[in-house]
């Protein structure tokens, strides 16, 4: 047996006996970073720190006062707040209650979060402000069950017997501590490893959202087995700003527990550029479009610096992703990266001129960064290959716990998602789709036993409804959602977002695509462009000082793009070419639904509000 394989079949039952392990394990080495902002609202934060000790006082504080609330064990205790301190804080508390997390976004409208409160059954709510208790008060007669509420930031809250502050409850369970010291320990011994751990609601395209149980074991597993990849060790330094709501960011809290390394925490996704240089990490987690918007960033803003200055940005891109294939095959082939002498010596010209200034950015110590949640470009991927920003695209769902695959460090492969990890099996249907196997599969929808079924067999196979590939060495290339595969009249099929994601490479100024051309005879698309980004090429066009709605209507803009497109279409099957697009009148969002939290497109709800600029562009158009 690997050693791999020990670590992980010996794992503890619970992710809070882990946490005991780690903070008597190592009580003074620090845990966690955070920033505290100034107190007159002006000048840069100050990062304050917590060793594993100091953040166990908490821990059990948090814990103690919910079973003081009279908080059962696998009773749910809801968090709605942004990612912070007091996030991770409170759902370690409720770890170590024995009860169980159930997840909101803080964006989630009042309607959709008294559904989570009311189908999870929560008896206490954790909310991070005045805003999220507004939207438990206004519901307050639908939810029985509903206790508590405990507000993180209890500026402009009143409160009462019902809401009171997390100061408030921590002082609680101190004192409750103080009577019962080995309150914890018990609560912890008790919990199996089948005991409910976290409800997590997935934000779907239709309806409403469904429970995903993740039992105890499941973080148990992914924590022993993030750490039995060998990408992260005890020195490093992560920078978590990641929605914790999500499975994405929850899982890397479990991995950090098992490994012990330092996270600086701060979900202000407006604060990661001026975060980067104060934190310095060494690795850490984004979505696609985090790498998307630096890559526009970094374009629009060399295109800004003149056509001089925009063609040694081109050519520097050009050689970052051509050092990165070579790179990459020759370690494929021989186990070193390595590039003939005359890739070499541009590679070393176009570091000094762009890439060093790249990683700076990046707070200079990256080792690597892991990209999940959707797919990435292969085009960016390799483009941050080459500039020396290692990102490793991973893979896995709400209901696999969010870690199945990822790549293995020196040998990652750009376009790929990588290895299972430890634990975890994988096989292909005939349909093409991922089948996953293994430690981290949930237990099923949370009171929807039928839709359990559709996705669970009774051997433990779950099926993903993505379209996969698996190479003959093991890595697994993500092809699309089996449901978003696109079907033409002319009986082709089309995987929308391997085009989407090819026009986010070319297109410096694109946010969001939506390829359309279901049942038709050609492909269309709907494109919202980047604010920032295009705001600064209107000045320089003759459109400055015009409102974004006006810039992307104009014609310069509309050629412009077209541009864009025609250098897409040059790339792809005569099949998968777009013959027409519209540009939105704003960017897609979460607000209106259109986009997840995650970040991940919701076609429904887009080609639903758009449907007349659909309509449009295959008005008149012949469709034999």
């Amino acid at each position: 047996m690997s050693d791999a394989q020990t670590l992980i079949e010996n794992r503890p039952p619970t992710v809070a006996a882990l946490f005991l392990e780690r903070v008597a394990a190592t009580p003074d080495a620090e845990a966690y970073r955070h920033p505290v902002p100034p107190a007159s609202g002006q000048g840069p934060d100050t990062w304050k720190s917590l060793t594993w000790a100091q953040a166990a006082e908490r821990v059990y504080a948090v814990a103690a006062g919910l079973i003081e609330l009279g908080v059962q064990p696998e009773e749910r205790v809801a968090l709605a707040s942004s990612t912070r301190i007091e996030w991770i804080l409170a759902d370690l508390g409720i770890m170590c209650a024995g009860a169980a997390t159930s997840t909101i976004y803080p964006q989630t409208n009042a309607d959709e979060s008294a559904f989570i409160l009311a189908d999870s059954e929560s008896r206490v709510l954790i909310a991070e402000n005045a805003e999220q208790v507004a939207k438990a008060v206004a519901h307050r007669a639908e939810l029985p069950d509903l206790h508590h509420v405990i507000v993180i930031d209890a500026a402009g809250v009143e409160t009462d017997d019902w809401v009171i502050s997390l100061a408030e409850l921590e002082s609680r369970g101190a004192a409750h501590l103080e009577k019962h010291p080995s309150l914890i320990k018990e609560r912890v011994g008790a919990i199996s490893r089948e005991q409910l751990a976290t409800l997590i609601y997935t934000s779907g395209t239709t309806g409403r959202p469904k429970g995903v149980r993740l039992p105890h074991d499941n973080w148990s597993y992914m924590a022993k087995a993030i750490s039995a990849t060998g990408l992260v060790g005890p020195d490093d330094v992560q920078y978590l700003w990641l929605p914790l709501a999500h499975v994405f960011g929850k899982v890397l809290t479990s991995g950090q527990i098992e490994v012990g390394h330092v996270t600086a925490v701060d979900g202000r996704v407006d604060k990661i550029i001026e975060n980067l240089p104060v934190v310095q990490p060494t690795y850490m987690a984004a979505v696609p479009r985090i790498f998307e918007k630096v890559y526009n960033g970094v374009a629009a803003k060399a295109r800004a610096g003149g056509p001089a200055k925009y063609k040694i940005f081109q050519w520097a891109a050009g050689v970052a992703r051509e050092y990165a294939k070579v790179s990459q095959d020759n370690f494929r082939r021989t186990g070193t990266h390595s590039a003939p002498l005359g890739l070499y010596s541009k590679h070393k010209v176009a570091d000094r001129l762009v890439f060093a200034k790249i990683r700076e950015a990046f707070g200079g110590r990256l080792r690597a960064c892991v990209s999940g949640s959707a797919a990435l470009s292969p085009e960016i991927g390799y483009f941050f290959a080459g500039a020396g920003i290692h990102v490793l695209e991973g893979y896995g769902l709400t209901e696999s716990s969010a870690a199945s695959f990822v790549n293995p460090g020196e040998a990652y492969r750009t376009g790929t998602v990588g290895k299972p990890l430890p634990g975890t099996e994988v096989r292909i249907a005939d349909d093409g789709e991922i089948l996953l196997r293994g430690p981290g599969i949930m237990q099923g929808y949370h009171r929807l036993p039928e839709k359990t079924a559709e996705v669970l067999e009774s051997d433990g196979w779950f099926h993903t409804g993505d379209i996969g590939e698996l190479s003959p060495d093991g890595y697994l290339r993500i092809t699309d959602r089996k449901k978003d595969l696109i079907k033409t009249s002319g009986g082709k099929y089309i995987a929308p977002a391997e085009v989407e994601g090819q026009f986010k490479a070319v297109c410096p100024y694109v946010s969001n695509i939506l390829v359309h051309g279901a049942d038709r005879n050609f492909c269309t698309a709907l494109i919202a462009l980047d604010e920032p980004s295009i705001m600064e090429w209107a000045k320089e066009n003759g459109l400055e000082g015009r409102p974004y709605a006006e810039v992307v209507a104009a014609p310069a803009t509309v050629e412009m793009v077209d541009g864009y497109v025609k250098e897409l279409n040059a790339g792809l099957q005569r099949w998968q070419t777009i013959k027409k697009f519209r540009l939105l009148p704003r960017d897609l969002d979460v607000e209106h639904g259109e986009i997840t939290p995650s970040l991940k497109l919701k076609r429904p709800v887009v080609e639903r509000e758009y449907k007349h600029l659909i309509d449009e562009m295959y008005a008149g158009a012949r469709e034999d």
